[in-house]
């Protein structure tokens, strides 16, 4: 029998796949990652780029307005970007199909095809070469710059990268699966300029790239043109996006920032987050304030069903049978993405205003380690956690108390901030979530939860050490109850023998009190 041929499997091959209720295909890419050489150490880690010193790289993002041909240009260069994806992504694969097929008549490893590199080199150098004969691409590959077929290759290698690295246990975080095509309808039209005339234009009123030309922005660059002016700043690259219904140009610059001080340098601030405030913000000094949650889709919710009613009763798209959406659809279809667009723009306006002012202000800044995903499995409130943004939160403040000359504090997911005295220092065995006032045991302190909890934080970093500067960021809490793993959700089976049922023997009851707990480790200011 001979070989199958290329992205081929025999029949029985399949058969024996749907037997076992497994994809083949699937199979194969996992066998092959398994059986792919393992990197040094040295070489999984990315270098990126380092900023020279007295400099960090910082995003300008401005809006644009492009005309009807500009924003054509825009498009076929954002598909360019997927199809190159696309294509590097068949043109790795290819080989673990063909190698899967070839280990099932088993042919020596020696004698199967040979892997193919999916690093950004290989991949680009795999292209140019077949870029001109390929019918795929011939007649209009040189209509776009070429930096718009490196995002695609880039982002193809990024998965691949992170689909190896998942695969050997060597990546943090959920696991990353087979990369997977992307497609026309669904995919997030984005572009990246790394090389040539990407600059501000006199005016402060237009931008340039490289084969797209001159556009228009919604609003002056002159922030960015003045430091480019002067020589402060130089631009790194330039990426051009279509989100929440506007094109958008995103600089990402190397700038000269000097490490200004904060306000209070030796001050601390403790920050809880929750639903009912957006945060109560507990400093060294003993003074309480609780931000309010402006609920930017709670506030709109009946307008969005309004829209989303209206849409519903238009002639929408079926991709199915072909049908076009009317006009009327595509009209209400705009009108309730408005709303959506909206909502979004002021979460985004309210996090970073509540961010620059907690890191412009105080030198060290204690947050918690929530576990936003877990969260949001529940069912009853994922839509308030969702609108609250708890991650964006803590994103903005590592990055800017680094520019600020502070520090922050991640205490550790496990440390009882809410259940623990902020007084005393006793912790309580239960304390549900309905229950909103913290009523000690020990002392005579009661007061809200969440003062309580923000209190606890604040005083987290007096048993901190580090000189508060940038690189002390990344510094966390200690365990102070010294949870280094989860619960326990199950009990352990108990041995079989005589007594009860089960085997187990009646224990003595000891009175109602709480356990020691190890709370040397909180300090007071």
């Amino acid at each position: 029998m001979g070989l199958p041929g290329p992205l081929a499997f025999t029949l029985e091959q399949v058969s024996e796949s749907r037997r076992k209720g497994v994809n083949p295909v699937v199979e194969a890419a996992r066998q092959n990652a398994e059986q792919y050489p393992k990197r040094e150490k040295n070489k999984l880690k990315k270098r990126g780029f380092e900023p020279r010193p007295g400099h960090v790289v910082q995003a300008f993002v401005y809006t644009l307005d492009p005309g009807a041909g500009t924003e054509q240009n825009l498009r076929s260069h954002c598909g360019a970007a997927r199809t190159a994806y696309n294509w590097a992504l068949s043109h790795v694969l290819a080989v673990w199909d063909q190698r899967a097929a070839e280990a099932s008549y088993d042919i020596p490893e020696e004698e199967q095809t040979p892997w193919r590199s999916w690093s950004l080199p290989a991949l680009r150098r795999a292209f140019n070469a077949t870029k001109r004969e390929d019918p795929r691409f011939a007649d209009w590959w040189s209509e776009n710059s070429k930096e718009a077929y490196n995002t695609g290759f880039a982002n193809a290698s990024a998965a691949f990268d992170n689909y190896a690295t998942s695969k050997r246990g060597e990546r943090q975080g959920p696991k990353a699966g087979v990369p997977r095509r992307k497609s026309k309808h669904r995919s997030r039209l984005s572009c990246r300029f790394t090389t040539g005339a990407i600059r501000c234009e006199e005016d402060r009123r237009h931008i340039n790239l490289p084969v797209v030309g001159r556009i228009r922005t919604h609003e002056s660059t002159r922030k960015l043109h003045r430091r480019l002016a002067n020589g402060s700043a130089r631009i790194l690259s330039a990426t051009f996006s279509h989100q929440r219904g506007r094109w958008q140009v995103s600089f990402q610059v190397e700038i000269e920032r000097a490490i200004r001080a904060p306000a209070r340098p030796e001050g601390a601030v403790g920050v809880d987050l929750g639903i009912k405030s957006l945060a109560v913000v507990s400093d060294s000094d003993g003074q309480v304030r609780q931000v309010e949650n402006p609920r930017h889709l709670g506030r709109e919710l009946k307008r969005l069903r309004r829209a989303s009613l209206r849409v519903s009763r238009r002639r929408g798209p079926d991709r199915r049978t072909g049908q076009r959406p009317s006009n009327r659809w595509v009209r209400a279809n705009e009108k309730r993405n408005k709303v959506h667009h909206r909502v979004a723009n002021l979460r985004t306006d309210a996090l970073h205003k509540l961010t620059t002012g907690l890191a412009c202000e105080y030198g060290t800044v204690v947050v918690e380690d929530l576990n936003v995903s877990g969260m949001l499995k529940n069912r009853r409130l994922a839509r308030h956690i969702a609108d609250a943004g708890f991650g964006q939160i803590r994103r903005q403040l590592a990055y800017k108390t680094a520019w600020w000359g502070g520090r922050m504090i991640v205490a550790d997911q496990w440390f009882a901030s809410s259940k623990t005295c902020s007084q005393c220092k006793a912790v309580k065995a239960k304390l549900p979530l309905h229950v909103r006032v913290f009523d000690c045991d020990e002392c005579d302190l009661v007061l809200d939860r969440d003062v309580n909890a923000a209190r606890n934080l604040a005083a987290l970093a007096a048993s901190m050490t580090g000189t508060g500067v940038a690189g002390d960021r990344g510094a966390r809490a200690p365990k102070a109850r010294g949870a280094d793993r989860r619960t326990r959700t199950t009990r352990p089976r108990r041995a079989a023998g005589t007594g009860r049922a089960g085997g187990a023997k009646p224990c003595e009851r000891t009175e109602a009190g709480h356990r020691p707990q190890d709370t040397e480790q909180l300090g007071l200011w």
